[in-house]
């Protein structure tokens, strides 16, 4: 999964975008309003990571730009304005969730698993389609008896397969949940997580669509 982290603080910054990583996150940064907008545009990411106090333009115009626009990409505003006017306006203006710094990282991990389940119908923390599934906390998969913790990259992939059961997803889509900006992407890398999971899990976990993609079958 690929989250948009708007922050123009770098210690805060630089933690958050580590912390997300090693939760097997992609993140891309950007440090001011004006940049946050033009991001947002090109829908790139699943989840937006939003300060309030940004250069350029604020975060709560930000975020009704986006709402504007008719975006419902889940938004969790990071912030240190901590007053009840505040989160009620930020609340009001289409944040899903309002976490005000200083916060524990575990709480916005968990926040952020929160907003992309209910973004996708799921009210449970494990995604399944019946057949398989996946803890998105613990990043243990599961198919019939058999249990297998998933990498970070591994991970990355199921979840974004079985967000969408069902649906084909090609190499480049699957790619942009894996790698942030400033990551390189390896040759062959989908194929080779693929090729992980379904040595964990068995040969039916993910099906090849020749020529078009991947995906898991839809929930039975």
């Amino acid at each position: 999964m690929r989250i948009l982290l708007v922050e123009d603080d770098t210690m805060i910054g630089e933690a958050v975008s580590v912390s997300l990583k090693d939760a097997a996150y992609s993140v891309d940064w950007v440090k001011d309003g004006v940049t946050a907008s033009s991001v947002l545009e090109q829908g790139e990411h699943q989840c937006v990571l939003l300060d309030l106090g940004l250069p350029k333009r604020d975060g709560l115009e930000v975020l009704r730009r986006l709402r504007l626009g008719g975006n419902t990409m889940p938004v969790i505003v990071i912030t240190a304005r901590d007053g009840v006017d505040d989160r009620i306006k930020g609340l009001d203006f289409g944040a899903d969730d309002y976490l005000v710094k200083p916060f524990d990282i575990n709480e916005l991990l968990a926040r952020i698993r929160a907003v992309i389940r209910r973004k996708g119908g799921h009210a449970a923390p494990l995604l399944s389609n019946g057949k398989v599934s996946l803890d998105q906390a613990s990043r243990e998969a599961c198919c019939g008896d058999v249990v297998a913790l998933l990498s970070a990259r591994e991970f990355a992939l199921f979840h974004a397969l079985l967000l969408r059961p069902g649906a084909i997803l090609t190499r480049a889509e699957l790619e942009e949940r894996i790698y942030g900006w400033n990551e390189e992407v390896e040759s062959n890398a989908v194929d080779f997580l693929i090729h992980g999971i379904r040595k964990k899990l068995g040969t039916d976990a993910i099906k090849n669509v020749r020529g078009a993609g991947w995906m898991v079958e839809k929930s039975i």
